[in-house]
């Protein structure tokens, strides 16, 4: 049998792993499983990674790539501002129902994240990532169109990114396809306005 290095196994293995824990969820991604998911030893598993977290922190990476690459993707090449996120909100809406983008192991693995200290730079990452590349998003869209921030770019994305997060949670744990449509309207509405310098605030006592 050919020799398989470490390089060449690594992406076999997450794909494996997320395999697996799309079908069966995070809890059931034991090394062991995952192993024979691929019909490995469970040896060669800690070979390669080192550790279930090393693991679980390659297919949280992963998933981020792929979410990030069907993003930017789905960002026009023309139309104006509103149109742009209105097609990024809706390409992130879609993933979050097709299978094959992950989005619900997605979710399991960040709340998994908040409880393992060993994943806390993967989780921490992921958000940087997807804040990254939606300010990148907004800022050259901006440019194109000559629509005029009044805040930062950064600080929309994070609005952004924020409401489409609440959105899911909701989606994932009390499905309501009319209200969620609504939502997701009123979301991109919000980001607009808040970038335009039109959407006004309400003081909020914080302490």
């Amino acid at each position: 049998m050919a020799h398989v290095t470490a390089a060449e196994r690594r992406p076999q293995l997450i794909k494996a792993a997320i395999d697996l824990m799309t079908r069966k969820g995070v809890a059931a991604g034991s090394t062991r499983a995952i192993a024979s998911e691929l019909g490995v030893a469970q040896a060669t598993l800690h070979y390669t990674f080192g550790s279930k977290e090393d693991l679980y922190a390659a297919v949280l990476t992963q998933i981020t790539e792929d979410l990030v690459a069907q993003l930017e993707r789905a960002a026009p090449s023309g139309g104006g501002f509103e149109e742009t996120l209105a097609a990024l909100a809706g390409e992130l809406w879609r993933s979050t129902s097709e299978p094959a983008t992950n989005y619900q192991l997605l979710t399991e693995l960040i709340m998994f994240a908040l409880r393992t200290p060993g994943l806390s730079e993967a989780r921490d990452s992921h958000y940087r990532r997807m804040l990254g590349v939606t300010t990148k998003l907004v800022a050259e869209t901006a440019e194109r169109t000559g629509f005029e921030l009044s805040r930062p770019a950064d600080v929309v994305a994070r609005f952004f990114l924020a409401g489409f997060d609440g959105l899911t949670m909701h989606r994932l744990c009390l499905p309501d396809e009319a209200a969620e449509h609504v939502g997701l309207q009123a979301m991109v509405a919000a980001t607009v306005a808040l970038a335009s310098g039109e959407l006004p605030f309400t003081d909020v006592r914080l302490g």
